[in-house]
């Protein structure tokens, strides 16, 4: 090895050691641009199935041909990659998508190091190769890379590689507790657009060029900055021994400032980052270079003077000054400054920023014996997920050493025996056990787990009474399948309800016949009247109309009320409360107190009593806290009448958009209503079977009760879905400015139009505004329109933010344009909510409400994936303490709570450090 290079043969030891693995590959082949071998993945990975990228830009890499896809469900899906002990490695997934975009919604989903969350893997573009690093001391003799629970779409990998590092590489203070997230490794002053790597970098690291056009990635170049390359060798013998072409390149500024502005994924959090400096122009002996670090402030660092070539000892000798522990914000501005008496401007080779992810606890030795007791048992080796994977004989009692796990997944295995004692999981939250072959009773000690909340034994030959305590307690509890095993409360129970049964049929059929004897009594009567009226005269049945006809008698499935009641209820109808589609609604209040809504069709025709019939059988058969209830119903006379709980606070659109007057609705509780609304529709969706299709769904149609708690109403233009699969109307329903655009073209509702409708009313939550108003948006826009394409939200945004936020913090929100949509971020608020809201809470719902208003269906999320969305808006709202922890330590520039909820809705993990495992120094 010579002072300016690395020998090829140390690069080939180097590469010896790398692990490639071509995820979803068939064979094993050798990349003809590096030299690189890749292996096929079909060996190690049993799980998921092979995927053909078709990638949109032609852009091929061997590697990205295939790809892995998994299911979408909560469990991890694990590649185990051979490590040795505390030796420092830099371990990368990449994951390029690839399919056409009609294809489905894009995925998003987790990615996980052994326990350690290592990032939200979130496709935005099918063509881009998304790269994810991290730089680890390896704990033990092997890592796991796994992917898990998909938000949206399916999980999946491209490729996973390890790669070994030298010596003392990347060595911290810190590495016991925390593994280093590369955020961001630039090449400045690069000659192409192209990344450097292998061979060019003996490690493999990814070099990104300066001049990558991606969206926000390097701005705010200033003036005068130029470009500078040398072909002469550079000493690269430092710490970090980074490549030598990355060094031969770098940027001047020419007029004494050099400054750059990027987006740092994962921040705010705690860096660590370096400064590669090399000077590699020729300097005349009275020209200096000087300069200093002027932005961000750092005491320690922005003091010192850099003197390239009195640093590095030479021209063409690299320097870098290392900053292991400052804190960073999510859009980092840099800067460096020539001092007074430098004749030469600022000049940077490279950065490279890595955050610090606090390592998950790591897995007692004793877990570890339980584990290979389950690997022995397996066809394969596997870590903490070992369902379906054909495992054999008795659940290991080592279990009961792991202390820590919150996840048992052994179902569907060939496990026998009794369960062994796991009485110390006191952390267990998920248990499955289900289709195996388990038997002997169930333990006690499964009902006295703290936090328990998941259980499943089904389809096992567990025998015995279960435990009284799980029956008590509110969990998820499945035990069906066991035939030897009884509920003793619940075969208590059937007994009494049999006796019951029994005392109830003897009951009737005596009061049959006591009854059968009276009536026999008077027809006896009857007879002997009439044969003794001497005129002949006798009583004839009634001629007057049954008050029950129509067409739900044979129903059975709602409460019938005579029109007299309904009548004397609404006092003849006089107090008119609202009018919808289905005809005008009217106050009452039944003998016994309760005060009813009572809806009456204004139109006879065969189509509205078909939505009349379709609503009672429908209403009467659905019931959620979040739904409105159906009381019951009047058929008789022509009329159709539907009576419903009375709502006393009215509609979400009188709150809203109600008068002056009316009382105005705080952020917290419109996302309660929004919860409340979204949870009614979402059990319509997946909690009926058939499910159903609102297709009317608007603020309107949301009641408020007493105590301000939402309910759904209104499923007059409800249909089951599984019929509007064959039906095609030429008649438009639903309500102007929330109608899913795709219904004009297809003619069909489908649940993504119930979601289009409502992202809609939360876009009314946030903005205040209706959904069409010639006011607001002119003839030709609506609320839609209006978000996507008007630059007067901008201005909105920014008066709002200003009035709470610091400018950086406006940056910040106005650069994180990728999380809303392609175009620049636009969000809308009611000017009633300034200054009382979070800002970050706003921006959640803004996110979610603009994915449901996406052109097509497959792009909108599903209703579930909304509740969660104002569930974590509400708890951002709310100041949970689990969002608002941030690095700390002795920084008297600490990070407001503010930025940490920031960090939150982005989705960007920023650790807690106040442990003292890693303290920043004084910022």
């Amino acid at each position: 090895m010579t002072n300016v290079s690395i020998s090829n043969q140390f690069k080939f030891w180097i590469a010896a050691e790398f692990i490639s693995i071509d995820c979803g590959s068939t064979s094993n082949y050798t990349d003809p641009s590096t030299g690189l071998g890749w292996s096929s993945d079909m060996d190690i990975m049993k799980h998921g199935k092979l995927v053909q990228v078709e990638n949109p830009n032609g852009k091929f890499l061997m590697q990205y041909r295939t790809r892995r896809d998994f299911p979408s469900d909560n469990k991890k899906y694990c590649y185990n990659l051979s490590t040795k002990e505390r030796r420092r490695y830099l371990v990368r997934a990449t994951f390029q998508y690839g399919s056409p975009e009609n294809e489905a919604a894009y995925p998003k989903f987790q990615l996980y190091l052994d326990a350690t969350e290592w990032a939200t893997v979130t496709i935005q573009d099918a063509s881009r190769i998304y790269v994810y690093e991290m730089i680890i001391r390896a704990p033990s003799d092997s890592i796991d890379v796994c992917i898990c629970c998909a938000i949206t779409g399916s999980p999946f990998i491209s490729t996973l590689e390890l790669r070994p590092l030298n010596l003392s590489m990347y060595a911290t203070d810190f590495e016991d507790n925390f593994f280093l997230n590369v955020a961001a490794r630039v090449n400045f002053g690069a000659l192409s657009r192209d990344v450097v790597r292998y061979p060019d970098d003996p490690y493999d690291r990814i070099w990104e060029s300066d001049l990558d056009k991606r969206q926000n990635f390097l701005v705010g170049v200033a003036p005068g900055t130029k470009r500078i390359k040398t072909s002469k060798d550079i000493d690269i013998r430092t710490r970090e021994y980074p490549p030598v072409k990355v060094m031969q390149t770098a940027v001047v500024g020419t007029e004494g400032e050099l400054s750059y502005r990027l987006n740092l994924e994962g921040f705010p959090a705690n860096a660590r980052a370096y400064a590669y400096f090399a000077e590699i122009e020729d300097l005349a002996p009275n020209e200096t270079r000087k300069f200093r670090l002027r932005e961000p402030y750092i005491p320690d660092y922005s003091n010192a003077v850099v003197n390239i070539a009195e640093n590095a000892n030479g021209s063409c000798t690299l320097y870098e000054p290392s900053y292991m522990n400052v804190t960073l914000d999510f859009v980092l501005s840099f800067s460096f400054s020539k001092t007074n008496d430098s004749t030469e401007g600022p000049l940077l080779n490279a950065i490279e920023i890595s955050k610090y992810q606090q390592i998950a606890p790591k897995t007692d030795r004793r877990d570890v014996t339980a584990l290979n007791a389950l690997r022995y048992m397996s066809a394969e080796s596997v870590w903490e997920n070992v369902g379906g994977q054909n495992v054999k004989g008795t659940i290991p009692p080592e279990f009961n050493h792991m202390e820590g796990l919150t996840e048992l997944w052994l179902d569907s295995n060939s496990l026998t025996g009794p369960l062994p004692d796991m009485s110390n999981l006191i952390n267990l939250k998920i248990v499955h056990l289900e289709n195996n072959e388990l038997s002997g009773p169930l333990p006690s000690y499964l009902g006295r787990l703290p936090n328990l909340q998941e259980l499943y034994i089904q389809n096992n030959s567990f025998t015995g009474e279960i435990p009284p305590a799980l029956l008590d307690r509110k969990i998820t509890f499945n035990y069906e399948g066991n035939p030897g095993l009884h509920n003793e409360a619940q075969r208590k129970m059937r007994f009494k309800l049999i006796l019951g049964i029994s005392v109830g049929v003897l009951a009737v059929v005596l009061v049959l016949f006591v009854g059968g004897l009276i009536l026999l009594r008077n027809l006896r009567r009857k007879v002997s009247r009439q044969k003794s009226d001497e005129n002949g005269h006798s009583l004839q049945p009634s001629s007057k109309p049954s008050t029950r006809g129509g067409l739900l008698l044979d129903e059975g499935v709602a409460y019938y009320i005579p029109l007299p009641e309904l009548e004397e209820a609404t006092n003849n109808f006089t107090k008119k409360i609202g009018k919808g589609s289905f005809g005008s609604v009217y106050y009452g209040k039944m003998k016994d107190g309760k005060e009813i809504a009572v809806k009456t069709m204004g139109d006879s025709s065969s189509h509205l009593n078909k939505q009349f019939v379709t609503e009672v059988a429908l209403l009467s058969r659905i019931h959620h806290r979040n739904l409105v209830p159906l009381i019951g119903y009047c058929e008789e006379a022509h009329q159709r009448i539907l009576v419903y709980e009375y709502m006393h606070n009215g509609t979400l659109r009188d709150h809203i958009h109600g008068t002056v007057n009316q009382k105005r609705l705080d952020w917290l509780a419109r996302l309660q209503i929004a919860e409340d609304a979204a949870k009614g529709l979402e059990y319509l969706h997946t909690g009926c079977s058939p499910s159903i299709i609102h297709r009317d769904v608007k603020t309107s149609n949301i009641l408020l009760d007493i105590n301000m708690r939402a309910k759904v109403s209104d499923f007059g233009l409800s249909r089951q879905a599984e019929e509007d699969l064959t039906h095609i109307s030429s008649v438009a329903r639903g309500t102007v400015g929330y109608l899913d655009p795709e219904y004009y073209a297809s003619q069909q509702f489908t649940e993504k139009s119930d979601v289009y409708s409502f992202g809609v009313v939360l876009l009314e939550l946030i903005s205040g505004k209706k959904p069409v108003s010639v006011e607001d948006f002119g003839p030709e826009l609506n609320i839609v329109h209006w978000v996507n394409l008007s630059a007067t939200f901008i201005h909105t945004l920014k008066t709002f933010v200003l009035n709470q936020s610091t400018k950086a913090e406006l940056f910040v929100l106005l650069q994180a344009r990728s999380l809303v949509r392609k175009g620049d971020v636009i969000s809308i608020v009611d000017p009633f909510l300034v200054g009382n809201v979070k800002i970050e809470s706003i921006w959640r719902i803004a996110e979610v409400a603009i994915q449901c208003v996406e052109q097509h269906g497959y792009s909108r999320p599903k209703m579930q994936e909304i509740i969660l969305a104002i569930q974590d808006a509400m708890k951002i709202e709310k100041g949970d303490e689990s969002n608002s922890k941030l690095a700390s330590g002795s920084s008297s520039r600490g990070l407001s709570s503010r930025k940490t909820l920031l960090a939150s809705f982005l989705e960007i993990e920023s650790p807690d450090l106040s442990n003292g495992c890693l303290v920043p120094s004084a910022r």
